[in-house]
C-alpha cells in the first residue's frame, strides 16, 4: 500500500514539474546574444542600419548626378534613372513627384538621399 501511495505521489510530482521544464525562455526584445568570441574568429565589421544617418554619406543632387549614381538609389533602376536625367532640371527634389516622374513609394526610398541644386 505504502508503495503504490509513494508511486502516485511520484507521479503526481512528475506531472506537476514537467511543464515547468518544458518551457522556454521567452523571445528577447533586443539584439540576439552573441557567442563568446575567439581568437580564431575575427569579429565581423558593424554595417549601420539603413535608414540610419551614418548609413547616407553625401547627398546626390538630382540635376547633375549621373546614371550610375541614380541607379545605385534604391528602387531607382535604369528606366527611373533615365527618367530622372530626362526631366531635368529639377526645382525641388519634391518635383520627382510632382512630374509623375517616380511614384510616392520610390521617393519615399530616397528623399533622404537626395537634394536638388540650383544652378546659380
Amino acid at each position: 500500500m505504502h508503495l503504490s501511495r509513494l508511486g502516485a505521489i511520484t507521479a503526481l510530482a512528475f506531472l506537476l514539474t514537467s511543464p515547468v521544464l518544458a518551457q522556454t525562455t521567452a523571445p528577447s526584445t533586443g539584439t540576439p546574444a552573441k557567442p563568446p568570441a575567439s581568437a580564431a574568429t575575427p569579429a565581423p565589421a558593424a554595417k549601420p542600419a539603413p535608414g540610419s544617418t551614418a548609413s547616407v554619406g553625401k547627398l546626390i543632387d538630382i540635376n547633375s548626378a549621373s546614371k550610375d549614381e541614380l541607379d545605385k538609389l534604391p528602387q531607382i533602376g535604369t528606366a527611373r534613372a533615365d527618367a530622372i536625367i530626362q526631366g531635368r532640371p529639377y526645382k525641388a527634389k519634391s518635383d520627382l513627384i510632382d512630374k509623375k516622374i517616380i511614384p510616392q513609394n520610390a521617393y519615399d526610398a530616397i528623399k533622404d538621399r537626395i537634394i536638388a541644386h540650383q544652378k546659380s
